[in-house]
């Protein structure tokens, strides 16, 4: 059986590694995917037991709100204790997460770190590389095809403003989103958005969501359960989106696979492959 991806996620969920209670109720909340955070979410002092309970989660048949859904962990970074330490338990457990997120990934070293060691643990687990400095995004091509692992890149706007000096607002970062989203599309990888901090903005959050979908983004991370929603329904296509794909589709077929013409529109190859990725983004 192929694990689910975080790839393939229009939502993934965070939900803090040291509080044992709210897995299943964040498992349960609808998102795509779910991340058991090891790293921000949990203070320095709660990182030794908040790995314990992780990877024993994980060692347990993880009981999802669907089949498809993925269901990972975001470990500590490499070069910090913390990291190393998350890295040897998770090999030396019997722990199969579907992915495994690493945060502040500046080289592709980094990213093979991990996934070398994780070919070690005899299971489908996914890589996915978190970019938040302007080291890490001018090395990001080269950790989008570090190893086979890397299935997904992640943006860290908050931590990414903080390095390149600037607004974490959605100007400023423009074009760091952009450099991501060519390299992700280079490299045929996910490509997951910064959270939304602001949990009562639902608008600002569907806008943003929106915006990011059109740059070439195939999720969003969310920091609490009701941002789910909105998120999800920012990244699936919209019914007038839908018809039109089967409206190309169907001129196509009928055309006998040939050029032709849709409202004065020229339906050939680029056309017809947007359509597909839009009816395969609707079956999700």
């Amino acid at each position: 059986m192929i694990a689910p991806e975080l790839a393939a996620s229009r939502c993934a969920l965070f939900v803090p590694g040291n509080r044992e209670e709210r897995f299943a109720k964040a498992i349960a909340a609808g998102a795509d995917a779910v991340i058991l955070d090891l790293e921000d979410a949990v203070v320095a002092g709660d990182k030794a037991t908040a790995r314990e309970t992780v990877l024993a989660f994980f060692t347990k048949e993880v009981v999802r709100a669907r089949s498809d859904q993925a269901v990972g962990l975001r470990v500590n970074n490499v070069h910090t204790r913390d990291g190393l330490a998350d890295l040897a338990a998770l090999v030396a457990s019997q722990a199969k997460p579907d992915f495994v997120l690493v945060p502040k990934v500046e080289s592709a070293v980094e990213a093979r770190l991990f996934a070398r060691h994780l070919d070690r643990a005899n299971a489908d687990i996914g890589v996915a590389c978190l970019i938040e400095s302007v080291r890490g995004l001018e090395a990001a091509a080269e950790i989008a095809t570090a190893h086979p692992r890397v299935r997904t890149l992640v943006f860290g706007a908050a931590d990414y403003s903080l390095d390149q000096r600037v607004r974490p607002s959605w100007e400023p970062l423009l074009a760091a989103r952009s450099r991501l989203a060519q390299v992700a599309g280079a490299a045929h990888l996910g490509l997951i958005d910064s959270p939304f901090f602001e949990l009562d903005n639902v608008a600002g959050l569907a806008e943003e969501a929106k915006r990011s979908q059109a740059l070439g983004f195939t999720g969003k991370l969310a920091v609490h359960p009701r941002q789910v929603p909105a998120i999800q329904e920012a990244f699936a296509p919209s019914e007038a989106e839908v018809a039109r794909a089967k409206r190309i589709i169907a001129a196509l077929e009928a055309a006998g696979g040939n050029v032709c013409e849709l409202d004065g529109e020229m339906v050939e190859g680029p056309v017809v492959a947007a359509a597909r990725q839009v009816l395969a983004r609707a079956r999700q």
